[in-house]
């Protein structure tokens, strides 16, 4: 078996080894709450490159190889960081929800808080995103989970009061790839804050074409 191989099958055993949030006690729970605040924290400092596994497993007082078995690779670890923050402006939006009449307003209006929010945070922000894109096959699943949040996010915003038709389903995936897009570009010094933001607003706009 060659290096790259070896390496691969590694990670597909790890990964099928990893705990997943439906198999976790509640002290297991709490544990891996440690270990994503502890990436969190890391990240935020530094950027992608300042999360290394041994240094989370020691800010999260966890060892090494139980680390591990809850999170295979580095970006598996941000990936899960990333569906946290997720979470957390998922449920801020059901919560207090945008005020603006018209779908594609409201859901500019989340996305841009949402933006200034990350910038505020900016190499977290970046951490997470480099994660998602060098996320392998290994991280499927939870690259799947950030899209369908995403998704959930931007209906959430919406608010549209019945089942979305196909056209604006379209839209909702187009609007979820111009975020991660403009973000990307924003990170990478391609774009500035006002050009991120006419872009979500441009994308947002779909929802109400027919």
């Amino acid at each position: 078996m060659t290096p790259a191989a070896a390496s691969s099958s590694t990670a597909a055993a790890l990964a099928a080894a990893t705990l997943t949030g439906d198999e976790l006690t509640p002290r297991q729970a709490e544990r891996r709450q440690r270990i994503l605040r502890a990436s969190t924290a890391l990240a935020a400092r530094g950027g992608y490159e300042a999360v290394q596994m041994r240094e989370v497993a020691e800010g999260a007082d966890v060892a090494l190889g139980t680390l591990y078995r809850y999170f295979p690779s580095k970006v598996h670890l941000l990936v899960a960081v990333m569906l946290e923050q997720l979470g957390r402006l998922h449920e801020q939006v059901r919560r207090r929800p945008p005020t603006a009449e018209d779908p594609a307003a409201r859901v500019a209006e989340t996305l841009t808080q949402a933006f200034h929010a990350l910038g505020r945070e900016p190499r977290l922000a970046e951490a997470m995103v480099r994660a998602l894109s060098f996320a392998d096959r290994s991280v499927s699943r939870e690259v799947d989970e950030v899209s369908s949040l995403t998704s959930a996010i931007v209906l959430a915003a919406a608010r549209l009061g019945e089942e979305p038709t196909a056209a604006q389903q379209a839209a909702l995936r187009v609007i979820g790839h111009t975020w991660y897009a403009a973000l990307l570009a924003w990170l990478s010094g391609r774009a500035s804050p006002a050009e991120v933001r006419a872009d979500l607003h441009t994308a947002a706009r779909l929802l109400t074409l027919d």
